[in-house]
């Protein structure tokens, strides 16, 4: 994929050259995974799983994890047009080229994708038709507990904790074809020992839809679990991407597991018992993932965060850090009354993210039902405390079509919105609280996996309502799950393999990207099922108890019993209590002080809840004290950093690399100043923006720093924090408080293709002799042009054939050089020549001759003492002494 980057929108998801990545000697990696995300690199590189599988794997000597994610429109066309395949990141290594190829599956949308990134790759898509070579292509994830619907695409798929179960899966991989003369029926009857490992091919589908076990003794897969989280990796020198991602910030797991009861919910039911980090472990985590990863924003993430038994105590020690660094701290979704006033107090004083809660349901009889274990005073009591403590915006989740729902729990959505616009003090500026409502889709292995979800036209209907009430008041704001997509993720949440065939013809009639607003389209789905004869309406509809179901043979640990209990509790509106307090609901997945469970952990450790505390914190843990109020804004050092763009790094766009320096400047500890305002931004200038494509060996940036710092002692800081092809290589110290001059001269280098150098040497002659000479491009606001001749100074045969110098004057206007070299040369192709900025040029303080800062000099800088050099030579230009 490296080699297409010059001609690619976004070619740093493309590069594989990020802060924190891993890259291994090939020669000792007996086996590799291409960790693939079926969905594009933004929405991929926030997903947590694959950062810790990403990190577990390459732990591991021999083992090498590499990543790929579905590629844009653009990069698949350019794919299929040179006939290239589909290649991981970090070694441009081709999938088929990889012993294994691991998809996280973590939601149903995503099935077409899947086969996208195999058509790609060159690999067949049924694992009945990839005979003896390539890869073995897996899948893992929330879904892969009812993947049945893509299972024939599968050799295996993992369900449950990765951690353990994909490290064995590649040595076992490694072995086996180290010892040779084995078939894959081999190699997956020997995986099958592997807690968590289902092979779908030793399954098939009885008359009746019932799985039917082919292999004597392989009847039913129970899912992996790591039984102590602080006995599993967690990375804190993450994959820092380039590109903004979606949930662009450090996301640190303190506990896996709910053991709420919420009857809705899936990922409350397939990772039971709840298991925290230590507290101990989290602050090791925090501490060394922001140091390292430099990020500006800092996620605690599990299925409940608010009910983290230590809460209090983490946030106490976390907040010092996070005050002094302007780093914020974010929650997922939160139940009501789970935050206290001491830690509102805590994350008041620091940079403040949004605020949401998940009622779910907003009537108490239907929050019963759910089993959410929330009341309407626990609620508004919440809301009031977030609002007294300066939030001004609140979002509220609920869902759509629960079992039993009526028009008056529909209706209760908006009262209960008013209730929390009640709850904010008078006067309250900007105050706006959102509704977000999704349909609720009917998941496998959860108490409702029996009920009907409602009809496309019943979610409409609902939300149609439901807008009317919100329009009528201003500071109220509806948001909505798209209903179609609710459709479709419902019909393949409780399917099986029967639908496989839908999912590839739904791929061949274009349906891709179906998680995105702007690309889902129902048609092509409502075409192939319309052509195969059936209707889709009827995956929706309610299940027989007694009728098999198509994961029965998949076990989470949570018993059929346990779920038909909490089904009759459910429609009598009865509440189960959380077992990690409380007593045991005997749900089946523990087994502890005499407990049967059907799982096994790994080492024979106990299945059970691992809490830090024996219950949830009430009482305020002191903070440490909030420290000095310090002067974000205060200028102690103002310098101009100059450094060198080459390799990977000619690809990053400016906006890239202005978040890139904020980041390196954070992990190498050196404290830049912030701007005054609501949102303080560090003060940072660069130069001109170089254009994504071209090198540099004389950039730079002007920086302020709060703390004292020797200017020589800054590159040695920051280098070793820069990603590849980045190197800090002079300093100039600047008088504190002056704007940062700027060249107004760029000299660059031309590199041509042998092939067509004696034709692009005699356009630039001809350029050279011209007076004239207009270049026109498409801007967003339409066609412009520019007539470039004025702006070229000076032009010069390099030192071989191929090379061209030619020096622009920018003081009164610019032209970008790549759209100047490929005017002159039309010939020229993108990628398959090199222009690099080889020196610039600065105006003399009294005389209009310029002040050259040219490569040879920024070389020598690098190798003596920078700053004295810098200041020497600023004043034999005639500039005033630093």
């Amino acid at each position: 994929m490296r080699e297409f980057a010059p001609w690619l929108q976004k070619p740093t998801q493309y590069l594989g050259a990020e802060w924190g990545r891993t890259a291994k000697d090939a020669t000792s990696v007996r086996a590799r995974v291409a960790l693939a995300f079926p969905d594009m690199y933004e929405v991929g590189m926030s997903y947590v799983g694959g950062r810790i599988l990403y990190e577990t794997v390459n732990r591991v000597a021999g083992l090498a994890a590499e990543r790929v994610f579905t590629p844009t429109d653009e990069a698949a066309a350019l794919l299929r047009d040179q006939g290239a395949p589909l290649c991981t990141l970090e070694s441009d290594t081709p999938l088929a080229a990889c012993d294994v190829v691991a998809f996280h599956l973590t939601h149903e949308l995503c099935y077409t994708n899947v086969l996208y990134m195999l058509d790609l790759a060159g690999i067949p898509f049924r694992a009945a038709d990839r005979g003896e070579d390539g890869p073995l292509v897996i899948a893992g994830g929330g879904c892969a507990f009812n993947a049945e619907p893509v299972a024939p695409f599968f050799d295996l798929m993992v369900i449950g904790d990765g951690e353990e179960a994909l490290p064995a899966i590649l040595e076992a991989v490694a072995t086996a074809r180290e010892e040779g003369g084995l078939s894959k029926r081999d190699v997956l009857l020997r995986l099958t020992a592997i807690p968590g490992v289902y092979v779908p091919s030793f399954f098939d589908v009885g008359p009746d839809g019932a799985p039917v076990p082919l292999v004597p003794g392989y009847e039913r897969v129970t899912k992996a679990i790591v039984a102590d989280l602080d006995t599993a990796p967690f990375p804190t020198c993450q994959v820092v991407p380039f590109a903004q991602a979606v949930h662009d910030r450090l996301a640190v797991e303190i506990a896996r597991g709910c053991t709420r009861g919420c009857r809705f919910c899936h990922a409350g039911m397939i990772y039971r018992p709840v298991r925290e980090r230590s507290l101990p472990e989290l602050e090791k985590l925090v501490a060394e993932g922001l140091s390292r990863t430099g990020y500006e924003e800092l996620s605690f993430l599990s299925l409940s965060t608010g009910d983290f038994s230590a809460l209090e105590s983490l946030f106490a020690h976390t907040i010092d850090r996070c005050r002094r660094d302007q780093v914020a701290v974010s929650l997922p979704s939160l139940r009501a009354g789970t935050l206290s006033d001491s830690i509102l107090d805590m994350m008041a004083g620091i940079r403040r993210t949004g605020a949401t809660v998940a009622p779910e349901a907003a009537t108490q009889r239907l929050r019963d039902v759910i089993n959410k274990g929330i009341t309407e005073e626990d609620i508004l009591d919440h809301v009031a405390r977030l609002f007294r403590h300066g939030w001004q915006q609140v979002k509220l989740y609920f869902m759509i079509g629960l079992p039993t729902e009526t028009e008056e729990d529909v209706r209760g959505i908006y009262e209960l919105a008013k209730k929390v616009l009640g709850q904010a003090p008078q006067g309250t500026k900007r105050l706006q609280v959102t509704a977000a409502i999704s349909p609720y889709v009917p998941k496998p292995h959860t108490p409702f996996q029996w009920e009907a979800q409602i009809s496309l036209e019943q979610i409409k209907e609902r939300v149609g309502y439901l807008r009317d009430l919100f329009a009528t008041d201003r500071r109220l704001t509806l948001r909505w799950h798209e209903p179609e997509m609710s459709f479709l993720e419902g019909v393949f949440s409780r399917a099986g393999r029967e639908l496989a065939p839908l999912v590839e013809a739904a791929y061949r009639q274009g349906a891709l990207f179906c998680s995105w607003i702007d690309r889902f389209e129902l048609a092509p789905w409502l075409r192939v099922f319309e052509e195969a004869g059936l209707d889709p309406a009827k995956w929706l509809a309610a299940r027989d108890l007694d009728a098999p179901l198509p994961w029965d043979h998949l076990s989470c640990g949570v018993t059929p019993a346990f779920l038909r209990r909490e089904r009759q509790k459910a429609l009598a509106g009865r509440i189960t209590a959380d077992c990690r307090y409380g007593e045991c609901s005997g749900c089946g997945v523990c087994d502890f002080e005499g407990r049967k469970s059907e799982l096994r952990a790994a080492g024979k450790a106990e299945i059970r809840p691992r809490c830090n505390r024996p219950e949830r914190e009430h009482e305020a843990v002191a903070a440490p004290p909030p420290p000095p109020k310090e002067d974000l804004t205060r200028k102690a050092v103002h310098v101009r950093l100059w450094f060198t763009k080459t390799g990977s790094a000619v690809y990053l766009s400016q906006l890239e690399l202005t978040r890139l320096f904020e980041r390196a400047l954070r992990r190498a500890g050196l404290r830049p100043s912030f701007s005054a305002g609501y949102h303080p931004l560090p003060q940072m200038s660069f130069g001109r923006a170089l254009s994504v494509g071209v090198a540099s060996r004389a950039e730079w940036m002007g920086l302020f720093l709060r703390e004292p710092v020797a200017p020589g002692d800054i590159p040695a800081r920051l280098n070793p924090n820069l990603p590849e092809g980045l190197a800090m290589v002079a300093v100039e110290e600047l008088p504190p408080g002056r704007k940062v001059p700027h060249p107004i001269e760029e000299t660059f280098e031309l590199v041509i293709p042998a092939a067509c150098a004696k034709d692009c040497l005699e356009r630039w002659a001809a350029f050279a002799a011209t007076d004239s000479f207009s270049v026109t491009w498409e801007s967003k606001k339409g066609p412009r042009s520019i007539d470039a001749r004025p702006l070229v100074t000076s032009i010069a045969a390099g030192e071989s054939d191929d090379t061209v110098r030619f020096t622009c004057l920018f003081a009164e206007a610019y032209v970008s050089p790549l759209r100047l070299v490929e005017a002159v040369c039309p010939g020229l192709v993108r990628g398959r020549y090199a222009l690099t900025k080889a020196s610039v040029a600065f105006e003399a303080g009294g005389g209009g001759v310029p002040f050259r800062f040219d490569e040879p000099e920024l070389s020598s800088l690098a190798a003596q003492n920078t700053y004295a050099l810098c200041a020497a030579r600023t004043t034999a230009c005639g500039r005033p002494p630093i």
